[in-house]
């Protein structure tokens, strides 16, 4: 768990962390660079789940022997499918970080939610709906390894 009292914005007590797959932790269904010795170290601290509708059918084997819950949507419209696997979490102790259209409603409803401004783009609806933005995975996934990281970036 992952407990941080940020001035301004929130106490945190994160004992999730929600993963969107595609544009988040892979791009064209293949696993980024570094995320998978990032993943190893934060699940010592917290529960990974990756919530995917895996478009490019590649999840299970690029996440193979990692600590992480992977769990393939089947049910449209994803964005709700996406906020009711959070619900089940209980998302008030849950980060989220996505990319896409469909992570819109996990990013605004978590306790804590991350967009990526990766190499597979972004949804601005997204954006929106999220308290941090990061340029990447790696920095994204750093601030669970670093979490006074998050208190630079959300005091006031």
């Amino acid at each position: 768990m992952i407990e941080l009292d940020i001035p301004g914005f929130k106490k945190l007590e994160i004992e999730h962390l929600v993963l969107d797959y595609n544009g988040t932790l892979a791009l064209d269904g293949k696993l980024l660079s570094g995320v998978r010795e990032l993943l190893m170290e934060i699940s010592t601290q917290l529960k990974i789940h990756v919530v995917t509708a895996d478009t490019l059918g590649h999840c299970a084997e690029e996440l193979k022997n990692l600590p992480v819950t992977i769990h393939i949507l089947s049910a449209a419209p994803e964005d709700e499918a996406k906020l009711d696997y959070l619900a089940r979490l209980g998302k008030e102790s849950c980060a989220c970080i996505g990319n896409g259209r469909n992570d819109k409603l996990m990013l605004r409803e978590a306790a804590l939610g991350i967009i990526i401004y990766g190499p597979e783009c972004f949804s601005t609806e997204s954006s929106a709906a999220s308290d941090i933005g990061s340029t990447d995975i790696l920095s994204a996934l750093g601030i669970f390894t670093h979490p006074k990281r998050m208190l630079a970036t959300l005091r006031n």
